[in-house]
Formats: C-alpha cells, structure tokens, sequence
C-alpha cells in the first residue's frame, strides 16, 4: 500500500476527527462514521479516494510503499 496523504494532510485529518467526535457527542451519532475514517487514514497514511483520483499529499510518494 503506498502512502499518499502527507504530514500536514494527516493533522488536518486528527483535527477533524475530533471536531466530528464531538458533533457526535453533541448533535447526531452519525458522525462517528466521519471521525473514524479520519482517523484510520491518518494512522495509516493512506487514502482510498486519493488513491482513486490518482493524487497524492504525500512528498515521499513516489513509487515506495509503506512498510509496516
């Protein structure tokens, strides 16, 4: 799997994670869905959508993959 959301991407993404954790908390349960997507891309550094379009976030994504 190679990785392409970057450093900054994946802040971006733990932020949001909280910012949709606490609308679940607060206003509907379904953003729990959003939060936990955010967070798993984060983790693991990689975007199915991204990986669709063929884009990438990621300065080191250049053909190497991830290792574990």
């Amino acid at each position: 799997m190679k990785t392409n959301v970057g450093t900054v991407d994946r802040i971006v993404r733990l932020v949001l994670a909280a910012v949709f954790a606490y609308l679940a908390m607060t206003v509907h349960a379904a953003f729990w869905i959003v939060a936990v997507v955010a967070v798993v891309t984060a983790a693991l550094g990689f975007c199915g959508i991204y990986a669709v379009l063929g884009t990438s976030t990621c300065p080191a994504s250049d053909g190497k993959t991830r290792q574990p």
